[in-house]
């Protein structure tokens, strides 16, 4: 039984997509889609050896380079400066004052929840930026503080 070269391919990168599937990599896959597009187009205009090697190569190219780009990982360079304390991720925010604060305490509405501060001063309903954390309080400086302090420079 003679196999036509395309069905070759085919059944070629079905197998490297199972492979891809038991013993996982990451990179089978882009093969098993190469071999699978090269026998497609040698079934469909019956292409000799070379151009079926100069297809697959060039595929495989093209399913690393939108491989690559579909599973690139996003860029979380701000989530990984808090990755053992995410409430360092605070630092920056601009959060609602809920009890007058002061260098002796009071509270401030983060998202929907409450933290303990210090610093400031600010009135209730003023905003303010969390400038550092300190355990479980927050570190706040009056943002029209830090406005006037910008202009005046």
């Amino acid at each position: 039984m003679d196999l036509h070269p395309g069905w070759i391919w085919a059944i070629g990168g079905l197998l490297l997509l199972i492979a891809e599937v038991v013993a996982p990599g990451f990179f089978l896959v882009f093969l098993g889609v190469a071999a699978i597009a090269t026998g497609l187009f040698t079934l469909l205009f019956d292409l000799s050896l070379a151009p079926q090697l100069v297809l697959f190569v060039i595929y495989t190219a093209l399913a690393i380079m939108i491989g690559k780009r579909w599973y690139a990982e996003p860029d979380h360079a701000d989530q990984s400066i808090g990755l053992n304390k995410p409430s360092d991720r605070m630092v920056g925010k601009s959060v609602v004052v809920i009890d007058p604060v002061d260098e002796h305490g009071g509270r401030v509405r983060v998202g929907d929840g409450e933290w303990s501060a210090r610093g400031g001063p600010a009135a209730a309903g003023a905003r303010v930026r969390v400038t550092a954390v300190d355990g479980n309080c927050l570190l706040v400086e009056n943002v029209a503080l830090l406005s006037e302090t910008q202009t005046k420079e």
